[in-house]
């Protein structure tokens, strides 16, 4: 079956020399934007074509249309005339895979459609091509990535303990990742477990594993977490978080290379290499008495440090680029990628939640983003008009604010109580207001420097 194409226009003879031009496509052709839409309800179409003419309404017309069946790439036809009249240049830099001017050039208006059919599959095809992927590499080349790389390769080429500290969000696991991925236990289990995450009346149980008749509800053997990575990496995330009483346990475990399990006598012997991480940082909470100092050097014994986003300036366009395909099967098919002002408050931002965060505000952007490309706004950052207005809206506030003062003053004969009781307010908030405005009652009035409860009720 030929390729379908949805086109809008309002001529007749114009759609008729459009069927002619795509006698190789399925040409489906409607006269105003509401038919289009209950075409586009009954049928699929990935690609679509309207005319422009005045009989289909004025620009925001179909910036709405567009819109709302953004899941299909547009091309729009214009008379030269018209192309730098009622926000055309916008709509078809923000909305349309494509343009032509009339009149109509079969040959050309063809290869264009095919083009946006190609690429629209492709798109359909990218989930399954990136789904599940997610950052499989340490990205960048900032000099404090870079470092990074350089420690974690002299870590993998070793066994012993590796202890990674970072703010959350900056990829801790992804660097322990890494280390497995570059060892010679790349073959075998990496298990991560969040210390955090288990309940303490489990993280025993869940981490060394039960035998069989061990406590109630226990009918069966259970081999723990970390058993199950033996040969391989085992990752303590948020091992600050550890409960007291298992962190001997665990240094017993790092000490004698065996477990035991809950209701069981045996030893068992378990071979893995131990990466820790956590946000805090360990030496300040071995100093509060919050974590046993001899698992801290047991663990300590090779520390590396993941950099916050913030310090890796250079590496914030690629990343934000490497998100926007990671995670494109959330985009709709005309969202091309950032634009100049997204790109800039991206490299403006402090990050507090460093690639967490990026992730996050990407992943918002490609679904609430409405044009071809992401806008500050997109991503939650408020554009540099939104902050202007904001700005203004506070200025008017304290205008107001000090005019209502200023009024109620001369009004009160600036007697700072009787303006006080008009207002409402205690007189201590009305000496704090004219401060504030940098206002002056009459010289007789003086704020108080103590003033007990029965003489503040006796101003009202």
């Amino acid at each position: 079956m030929n390729r379908k194409v949805l086109c809008i226009v309002s001529d007749d003879t114009q759609a008729q020399l459009l069927r002619q031009a795509l006698i190789a496509w399925d040409v489906r052709s409607v006269s105003n934007f509401d038919d289009a839409q209950r075409e586009l309800s009954d049928e699929r179409y990935i690609v679509g074509l309207f005319v422009h003419d005045r009989r289909l309404g004025m620009s925001a017309d179909i910036k709405t249309f567009l819109i709302t069946n953004h899941t299909v790439e547009w091309v729009g036809v214009y008379a030269e005339a018209h192309l730098n009249k009622d926000g055309s240049q916008e709509l078809i830099s923000e909305h349309l895979y494509d343009y032509h001017t009339l009149p109509i050039d079969p040959v050309r208006l063809t290869y264009t459609l095919g083009h946006a059919y190609g690429r629209a599959q492709l798109y359909r095809a990218l989930p399954q091509a990136t789904a599940g992927r997610g950052m499989s590499a340490i990205l960048g080349h900032s000099a404090a990535i870079t470092r990074l790389r350089d420690h974690i390769g002299r870590a993998a080429r070793v066994t012993a303990p590796v202890l990674i500290w970072g703010e959350s969000g900056t990829g801790k696991e992804l660097a322990a990742q890494a280390i497995h991925l570059k060892s010679s236990r790349v073959g075998q289990p990496f298990v991560p477990i969040n210390c955090g995450a288990i309940a303490p009346s489990l993280i025993q149980s869940e981490l060394f594993g039960y035998e069989r008749g061990a406590f109630t509800g226990a009918t069966r053997d259970k081999v723990g977490l970390i058993e199950s990575a033996n040969g391989g990496t085992l990752f303590l995330d948020e091992i600050g978080d550890l409960p007291n009483e298992l962190q001997a346990n665990l240094l017993r475990f790092l000490q004698e290379k065996t477990i035991t399990r809950l209701g069981s006598t045996c030893a068992v012997p378990v071979d893995v290499r131990v990466i820790a991480a956590s946000h805090v940082k360990l030496e300040q909470a071995v100093a509060k008495g919050m974590f046993r100092q001899d698992l801290y050097y047991r663990l300590s014994v090779l520390p590396l440090t993941v950099p916050a986003l913030r310090e890796r300036g250079d590496d914030l366009t690629l990343l934000a680029e490497h998100f926007f395909v990671t995670y494109a099967s959330d985009k709709a098919f005309r969202l091309k990628g950032y634009s100049e002002a997204a790109l800039k408050a991206i490299a403006e931002h402090d990050w507090p939640g460093n690639v967490r965060e990026l992730i996050n505000r990407v992943r918002r952007a490609l679904v609430m983003a409405e044009g071809r490309l992401i806008r500050p706004e997109d991503l939650g950052f408020l554009s540099p008009a939104a902050l202007t207005h904001e700005a203004e809206l506070d200025e008017t506030r304290l205008r107001a604010e000090q005019q209502a003062l200023r009024e109620c003053l001369e009004r009160s004969s600036r007697n700072v109580s009787l303006a006080a009781r008009r207002l409402g307010v205690s007189r201590t908030t009305m000496y704090r207001l004219l401060s504030k405005h940098n206002l002056h009652a009459a010289g007789r009035e003086r704020p108080k420097l103590r003033q007990s409860a029965a003489d503040e009720e006796a101003n009202y």
